[in-house]
């Protein structure tokens, strides 16, 4: 997450700028960065036999719909930012509720999850309406 801060900043410094082969790496790498978060608290709670199992991967599916989605309208040219939840709220909520469960703080992990399957699923909804709008 910290290199997204300057991975932008720096192609457009450049002087080759930004590239398309640039911006799908970018993509990928957000994606993989993702999943090992998402798969770190899976292995977590199945190793557990947790009933929040499920929750993750409602959670982890929703996150990644709401990345397809902005890449399945932006390569049909529309422009589909914003909602509820883009990439870094969505990982600052699992951050910070890994690090407050690192703390001992009951019940931050199942807030965390749920609160990122919720707010994830309404983003998903949000960006199709964005899409939607635009195609009609």
């Amino acid at each position: 997450m910290l290199f997204d801060l300057f991975d932008g900043a720096v192609a457009r410094a450049s002087n080759k700028g930004v590239s398309k082969w640039g911006a799908l790496l970018d993509s990928t790498l957000d994606r993989l960065s993702d999943a090992a978060i998402f798969i770190g608290a899976l292995l977590y709670f199945i190793d557990k036999s947790d009933r929040l199992v499920p929750i993750v991967l409602i959670a982890t599916c929703a996150s990644f719909m709401v990345s397809y989605i902005k890449a399945r309208a932006e390569a049909l040219g529309i422009e589909c930012n914003g909602g509820l939840a883009e990439r870094s709220e969505r990982l600052i909520i699992a951050l910070v509720a890994y690090g407050l469960h690192g703390l001992g703080v009951n019940y931050s992990m199942a807030i965390g999850i749920w609160v990122l399957a919720i707010i994830s699923i309404f983003t998903m909804a949000q960006r199709l309406t964005i899409v939607y709008k635009a195609v009609k």
